[in-house]
């Protein structure tokens, strides 16, 4: 039983790959861009002090369920499993994924990465390689009962995806921008500063203080630019398609789309394993204080 409608972009975000080819298979009519901006997802930044490669997992993704549900996909979560055990027998989690599959609805699941459930053979699910043919990761099938392919420690989430009504689209714009203030200021505030990730502001500094630290050539500075350089060009493609929708919002949106745009260049450098601890540091600094005046921009926008 495969979902011959569904398939899993090449995102960087497998996250934003998931719902953009759930999206795609109900028909939904909005771009990668626009589900990546009216989710909130475009203004994300999660780094782990010692930039661990996990900062674009580990993050609260209820507020970013909550906004994709304005752009017309719903999200039900199905629970996290672990090893030993998980919010329900794996035969009953099963069980409503093949029922969910056979619906004709769009499920994923997330261990190292986000990956889209493609359908079902007689020996276990079918998951979708985002990167494939190229790269032969995440595994492509997911065995009943056991999880084989995922080793010896399992760590997995399971969603099932539906189409609902989307919200009027000015004020689910509106309610992105906030997401992305709120982002921001809820770093900036303190209410993080116990914790091993960063949001926002709070992130660069510790993404910056991990590169003091001797971390800036490590593959999760390479995965956490990467990552992040795309959601900055997925929020300026979204201010483009925000301008393009509400003209008199126009200008001050392309101001925006370019900013957001050179942040993403700049974190494509910053990426790089090679470069110099303090040209990173001086790219991650600049990068920072850009993106405290494009949020603060926002405001300029109105959708209305």
């Amino acid at each position: 039983m495969l979902l011959q409608t569904l398939s899993q972009p090449c995102n960087n975000s497998t996250l934003l790959g998931c719902v953009s080819g759930a999206a795609k298979h109900y028909g939904l009519p909005v771009s990668p861009a626009m589900l990546c901006g009216l989710s909130g997802h475009a203004w994300l930044i999660n780094i782990h002090r010692q930039l661990c490669p996990s900062g674009p997992y580990c993050w609260d993704r209820a507020p970013f369920f909550k906004l994709l549900a304005n752009a017309g996909l719903a999200t039900e979560p199905l629970g996290f499993f672990w090893t030993e055990g998980g919010a329900m027998p794996r035969a009953e989690l099963e069980q409503r994924l093949r029922g969910a599959v056979d619906e004709g609805l769009a499920c994923y699941l997330v261990n190292m990465e986000y990956q889209l459930i493609l359908g079902y053979d007689e020996t276990g699910f079918v998951t979708a390689q985002p990167w494939a043919p190229h790269v032969d990761f995440p595994p492509k099938h997911l065995t009943f009962e056991t999880w084989s392919e995922l080793g010896s420690e399992i760590h997995i989430d399971f969603y099932i995806t539906r189409p609902t009504p989307a919200k009027e689209l000015g004020a689910a714009i509106a309610e992105s921008f906030d997401q992305a203030r709120g982002m921001w200021s809820e770093a900036a505030d303190g209410t993080t500063a116990a914790s091993d990730y960063g949001l926002g502001p709070r992130g660069y500094d510790y993404w910056i203080q991990a590169v003091r630290d001797g971390h800036g050539d490590s593959h999760g500075n390479w995965w956490n630019g990467t990552v992040y350089a795309e959601c900055r060009d997925q929020a300026a493609g979204y201010l483009r398609e925000v301008g393009n929708l509400y003209p008199h919002a126009a200008a001050v949106a392309n101001e925006l789309a370019e900013g957001y745009a050179r942040v993403s260049e700049w974190l494509k450098r910053a990426a790089d394993k090679a470069l110099p601890a303090d040209d990173k540091i001086a790219i991650l600094t600049q990068a920072a204080a850009l993106e405290r005046d494009l949020v603060t921009g926002l405001a300029g926008v109105r959708p209305e």
